[in-house]
């Protein structure tokens, strides 16, 4: 299609950029491109006003340690500027703080885009089975995001997330589904998941 647009005249490059340079330079900056994120429900959780916190997990407190970390990008896979990320989960028994704020953050990437947040493995329960953190994120001249991350680990996809991703339906979409990093060593153990945002143009 691009050639034929070119061949047409509907597509050029100024000064010397040949045909071959400018379908090159056209089929580079395609494949650099990034899918938006995939949206998921909101859920009946969310509460605003949740204070800005990098650990969420305190002493003693029971679950699975869990570190959550991504960058927040736009589709040309640029860092997105003025992102505010809200996050939230379910504690170790599948209960959700609905009067206060525990397991609950809302954060703001760092220079370099990054953020982090230091919590444990939301537990299950019966309405929707599978583990889950919840996310919120918007940014200036971009489209807010609602959407779900989801673990490879969590035996409601009986250790085949690619066949079971969509098992009654609970997960919106494949990509949701993240592989889990198990670290040991002198510290207690911990796991950790990686989830880059891809928001859209507004």
């Amino acid at each position: 299609m691009i050639e034929r647009c070119i061949a047409a005249g509907w597509l050029a490059g100024s000064g010397a950029l040949s045909h071959n340079r400018l379908l090159a330079a056209w089929e580079e900056a395609e494949q650099q491109a990034v899918k938006p994120t995939a949206a998921d429900v909101l859920g009946p959780f969310f509460r605003k006003g949740a204070p800005n916190l990098r650990t969420l997990r305190n002493p003693g407190d029971p679950g699975f340690p869990l570190l959550v970390s991504g960058r927040v990008l736009n589709t040309k896979g640029q860092l997105v500027e003025g992102a505010a990320v809200d996050l939230w989960h379910a504690d170790h028994a599948g209960r959700y703080d609905t009067r206060g704020y525990k397991f609950r953050t809302k954060i703001t990437p760092d220079a370099k885009g990054d953020y982090a947040v230091e919590t444990i493995f939301p537990g299950h329960y019966s309405d929707r089975p599978a583990q889950h953190i919840h996310y919120l994120i918007t940014a200036p001249g971009h489209k807010p995001l609602i959407t779900q991350a989801y673990f490879a680990t969590d035996p409601f996809f009986e250790g085949d997330p690619v066949k079971n991703w969509n098992k009654r339906a609970i997960a919106a979409n494949r990509e949701l589904i993240l592989a889990v990093k198990l670290f040991e060593g002198p510290a207690a153990p911990r796991a950790e998941i990686r989830f880059d945002i891809v928001l859209e143009k507004a």
